[in-house]
């Protein structure tokens, strides 16, 4: 689907965060961010800093898992219940974590691999390994631990540079959020979509890559290569094709931020089309980095983000409830019932 001529998706370049700019051009940066999250809540960011030997090892390290046989992959599967390891195509649900269900419609058709931030990072915090699991890595991949580690670094790091940005076109001190994000959820979710190159797709409902969504924790950072397949939701209700510009990362925000700012900031509706071309489908990948915040934050609306007249759109909420509720829809495929009838309403109303 074509993207329509009035959405868009704005590159900002945050090398004045990065870099050390001048007070002007980190106003002019944050300006340009808040424009975007309240117009479309995804952005490209330039400037992030992030080396390119980094993201063509993160690159490395996602194919040589993925041609592993399936049989290889599944001894990878995590516990129930634990947001690590490898989920197979077909196996998780994206929509359910919105409460969303159409019945004639199969499981999402992509399979991924899931690490993250373990308690032995947070050392300092004293956070239980219940809430931050040790990561399973795969033996077979030589490198792949390290190839991975190395980008969990850099997009740690760009995360906590987004959040300064976040202060600045808030408002806020600069050390708002520092409290709030110091041992934070992180995960990377490395994507295939999903099955070998030029095989045959015989539909059993809806092909879906990965079904709509929004995002569940502050801000994400998405690697991806130029296949096409993104398709976020426009304010008229149509599905708009993204495509990441070179050596861009795409950001978008999540529930958790949309809360805090009482939808000031938008938590976008997006998913995934596999590109089938004439029955076949096409290899795409993706990594997404999810800054999902501290487990026992409290997240409430934010200072300055409810206007006279207006009403707290949102209860407050942990971000382990949250980030639980959204979880038990996607992997463990129990649709979810919490306060998500805004989000839901959002994907009811879209042009399928």
């Amino acid at each position: 689907m074509p993207e329509t001529a009035a959405f868009h998706v704005p590159a900002i370049d945050i090398s004045p965060y990065i870099a050390g700019g001048s007070a002007e051009e980190k106003q002019a940066v944050a300006r340009a961010f808040d424009e975007a999250a309240r117009t479309v809540g995804f952005m490209q960011i330039t400037g992030h800093g992030i080396p390119l030997e980094s993201w063509a090892r993160l690159g490395r390290a996602s194919d040589r898992f993925f041609e592993l046989s399936l049989e290889q992959k599944k001894r990878y599967r995590a516990p129930k219940g634990v947001n690590r390891g490898y989920s197979p195509p077909k196996s998780e649900r994206l929509s359910l974590s919105l409460g969303v269900e159409k019945a004639e419609r199969m499981n999402d058709f992509f399979e991924a691999f899931n690490v993250g931030a373990t308690a032995a990072d947070y050392a300092h915090a004293g956070v239980s390994e219940a809430d931050y699991a040790d990561n399973i890595w795969p033996e077979e991949t030589e490198t792949f631990r390290d190839d991975v580690e190395l980008w969990m670094t850099n997009a740690t790091a760009v995360a906590h540079v987004m959040m300064a940005i976040f202060a600045d076109a808030l408002g806020l001190p600069s050390d708002y959020f520092a409290a709030y994000t110091d041992h934070s959820l992180n995960v990377l979710r490395m994507n295939n979509y999903a099955l070998p190159e030029g095989e045959r797709v015989t539909l059993d409902g809806d092909l879906i890559g990965m079904g709509e969504h929004t995002d569940f924790g502050i801000v994400t950072l998405l690697w991806a290569d130029d296949v096409k397949g993104l398709q976020v939701l426009g304010e008229d209700g149509s599905w708009n094709d993204v495509s990441p510009l070179p050596g861009a990362l795409l950001v978008n925000l999540g529930d958790l931020t949309a809360r805090w700012t009482n939808e000031k900031w938008k938590s976008t509706l997006h998913r995934v089309k596999p590109p089938v071309v004439g029955g076949t489908i096409k290899r795409r990948r993706s990594a997404a980095f999810f800054f999902d915040g501290n487990v026992d934050a409290l997240i409430t609306t934010l200072p300055g983000c409810v206007e006279p007249g207006e009403r707290e759109l949102y209860a407050p909420i942990t971000v382990s409830e949250h980030i639980q509720a959204k979880l038990r829809g996607s992997r463990e495929l129990q649709k979810n019932t919490g306060d998500i009838e805004r989000e839901a309403q959002r994907v009811l109303s879209s042009r399928y």
